[in-house]
Formats: C-alpha cells, sequence, structure tokens
C-alpha cells in the first residue's frame, strides 16, 4: 500500500521538485552526490507525509466545505448587508 502512494507522488512534478531539493541539500551534507533514489527514499520516508497534509489536505465534510456550510450560503450570507 505505501509503495502505491509513493508510486502517485513521484508522478507529482512538485514531489520531484522537493526531491530535487532534498538530493541536493543532503549531497551537501555528505559531500558527495547521493542520488535520486536514495534522496527520493529519505524524502519519501521522512517528510512525505508533512507534505501531503499541507499540499492535499484531507476535506473535513463530504459537502467539501470545512466549515459546514456550502460555498453558495457563505456568499449569499456576505453578500447581505445591514439595513440601516
Amino acid at each position: 500500500m505505501e509503495d502505491v502512494k509513493s508510486h502517485k507522488l513521484l508522478k507529482n512534478r512538485k514531489v520531484v521538485e522537493e526531491i530535487n531539493r532534498h538530493l541536493w541539500i543532503e549531497s551537501e551534507k555528505a559531500g558527495y552526490d547521493i542520488g535520486f533514489e536514495k534522496a527520493a527514499q529519505d524524502w519519501l520516508q521522512h517528510f512525505s507525509q508533512a507534505w501531503m497534509d499541507y499540499h492535499m489536505p484531507k476535506r473535513q465534510n463530504p459537502s467539501g466545505s470545512q466549515n459546514g456550510s456550502s460555498p453558495e450560503k457563505a456568499q449569499k450570507s456576505s453578500s447581505k448587508s445591514p439595513k440601516s
């Protein structure tokens, strides 16, 4: 199951950019090129969950709205102005 998720993540251009950044940083620390495979494994193990939580947040309810009201209701209520 974990391999399926990792495989899907590796198809995401932004994930590959993050792994390449991680590759550069870790290679600088090591003093040699650690290679994309090692960088990818390390990034997937240590950072992928936090990346997914930030970039792919789970919806909190089936309507897709996080506060419980629909976007249409929110728009209507915000467009009403109080009568003076």
